[in-house]
């Protein structure tokens, strides 16, 4: 008798396990994603909620849960809204080459990213070993980044990892674009405590 209590009692979980509902609130939550973002996938039909209450709010089953761990997923490997319409609705080829086509992207993206970083070692190189070349200050630098396609979230990644590498140098380097030392210290502040997040990662 008391096993089969137990076994009764394990179904019972299981049930409320795979009835369990979420508001829209609680899922965006559960996935660090905003509830505008879940509305949108319910407005194009990526993620539509499976309910509503009798107030009139939408409600999320555990199926809806593992369907949106799957976008987050996609979401993740650069993977756009539509091509992952596809991956979730489809099978077999259809499937391998949406995943086929965002893999040469992300290797075209790649290949980008190393030319750029060869570009700007360059840029450092003929700053530090030519005397001849013209006084290059703030301006000009951030104009030259920008010239070679850096975008601003790629500049703070590039002063984080200077002054991660080599501090004294990051400090001369902005020094010799002309960089009061009030500005400076705040960069090398920011860039380390943006080091220090990404080792906490």
């Amino acid at each position: 008798m008391h096993r089969g209590g137990g076994g009764a009692s394990a179904t019972a979980s299981f049930y409320k396990k795979v009835m369990k509902t979420y508001t829209i609130s609680k899922l965006a939550r559960a996935f660090e994603l905003s509830r505008s973002t879940l509305l949108y996938y319910d407005r194009i039909e990526l993620l539509p909620a499976s309910g509503r209450t009798a107030s009139g709010y939408r409600t999320y089953t555990a199926t809806d849960y593992r369907r949106l761990e799957r976008i987050c997923t996609f979401r993740q490997a650069g993977l756009a809204l539509e091509d992952i319409r596809i991956l979730l609705s489809s099978r077999g080829s259809s499937c391998a080459q949406v995943i086929e086509k965002r893999f040469r992207e992300a290797g075209q993206q790649i290949l980008d990213l190393r030319n750029k970083q060869r570009l700007l070692s360059g840029m450092l190189k003929k700053l530090a070993s030519d005397d001849s070349t013209p006084t290059v200050d703030k301006k000009m630098w951030i104009e030259m980044l920008q010239a070679a396609g850096v975008a601003d979230r790629s500049m703070s990644c590039w002063h984080r990892e200077f002054e991660r590498r080599a501090p004294d140098a990051h400090h001369e380097f902005l020094a010799s674009l002309g960089i009061s030392e009030e500005e400076i210290r705040q960069i090398r502040g920011w860039s380390r405590k943006g080091k220090a997040a990404r080792d906490q990662d």
